[in-house]
């Protein structure tokens, strides 16, 4: 999680929100990929933490498919990210901060354990939360 924080502050950096992400191997111990907010760098409104670290582990890896992967992430993943989690075959998905308004992992909504779905990865909420809402808050004091 603290590798997805300095993601995030990468963001901020960039003018986004700070929101960062990491995918990791299936033995958990190699970092694959990195992301960070870059909608605001980027016009994307697509360019979302998750989103880009799923596309470059998938890249890294030569194949969509993140079997045994766990993405970490500061902030609940919206529906688009939970949908994507799902769509790549994430086994794991770690995240910090709740988010009450859009969160798609448990808190708003719940797509990634959906039963009607094929996939359904593991939830691991609440790791370093109060650093991840904090990173959010100062930002959006700030604004």
């Amino acid at each position: 999680m603290r590798l997805a924080l300095d993601e995030a502050g990468r963001a901020v950096r960039g003018g986004d929100v700070p929101v960062g992400a990491v995918v990791l191997s299936p033995d958990g111990t190699t970092v694959l990929a990195a992301g960070h907010n870059e909608r605001e760098a980027t016009g994307d409104p697509t360019a979302h933490a998750e989103v880009l670290a799923l596309r470059r582990a998938a890249a890294a890896l030569g194949e969509w498919r993140l079997t045994g992967c766990t993405l970490v992430v500061t902030l609940e993943p919206c529906t688009m990210c939970a949908g994507a989690l799902v769509q790549s075959r994430v086994d794991r998905v770690v995240y910090g901060a709740r988010d009450e308004k859009a969160g798609a992992a448990g808190s708003l909504w719940d797509v990634v354990r959906d039963r009607r779905l094929n996939h359904r990865p593991e939830v691991v909420e609440g790791v370093l939360a109060d650093e991840s809402a904090r990173l959010l808050t100062d930002f959006f004091r700030t604004r």
